[in-house]
């Protein structure tokens, strides 16, 4: 594994935000178990930060401070009931250019399955925080239409990458959340040296993603 980038003497601070909307318990209970995954694929880069950020219910969003124990993470995670509502994706942007601003993140990871707000501010967003450094990654369950052309104009403007995902196959999911981890903690020449994957899933990131990042 390559050493982390020269001179960062931090860990790679990764935005992790999930739809937290009624359907989506099965996703979020499968993603609690994965985080474990995230943080073992970083060891050898330099480790680790992340803020999980979601929302649900009625106007519900929130976000954790940054942390880097996986079983704090896991135990907030654990804590947490996905609630009947509409999408949020424009605060999960928002909070992203905010926490960007005071000090760099490296990745946003957002996993979801539908988008019911109006895209042009949304793109508008995501556009910001290319301009700021910080590549969203949209991982879409299911296979709405709508969110999936949203995703991935939001992942194209924000120099990041898109991908869809089957439910049934929890090996891809793992598979996608820590090729990005990898990303989060080691740049684009950390991600391009990963072996091949089961899924394709470091090729699939790699292949959307600016060298430059």
């Amino acid at each position: 594994m390559p050493a982390i980038r020269a001179g960062s003497g931090r860990r790679g601070r990764l935005l992790f935000a999930i739809d937290a909307t009624a359907s989506r318990q099965p996703t979020w209970d499968r993603a609690c178990a994965l985080t474990g995954h995230m943080f073992e694929a970083t060891k050898g880069l330099g480790g680790l930060a992340m803020s999980l950020c979601y929302y649900r219910g009625y106007s519900e969003f929130m976000a954790t401070p940054w942390l880097s124990d996986v079983d704090e993470i896991r135990r907030r995670m654990t804590t947490v009931a996905c609630l009947g509502g509409q999408t949020q994706i424009g605060r999960v942007l928002d909070h992203a250019i905010r926490e960007t601003r005071r000090e760099r993140v490296n990745a946003l990871v957002f996993i979801g399955d539908a988008m019911e707000e109006a895209i042009d501010p949304l793109c508008h967003r995501a556009g910001e925080l290319g301009v700021l450094g910080c590549p969203g990654f949209f991982f879409q369950e299911g296979g709405d239409a709508l969110a999936a052309r949203a995703f991935r104009e939001f992942a194209r403007l924000s120099g990041g990458a898109y991908a869809p995902f089957d439910p049934h196959s929890p090996d891809m999911l793992r598979d996608l959340l820590s090729a990005v981890a990898v990303y989060a903690a080691g740049g684009h020449e950390a991600l391009s040296r990963l072996p091949p994957m089961r899924s394709g899933a470091a090729a699939l990131l790699t292949h959307q993603l600016s060298p430059r990042r």
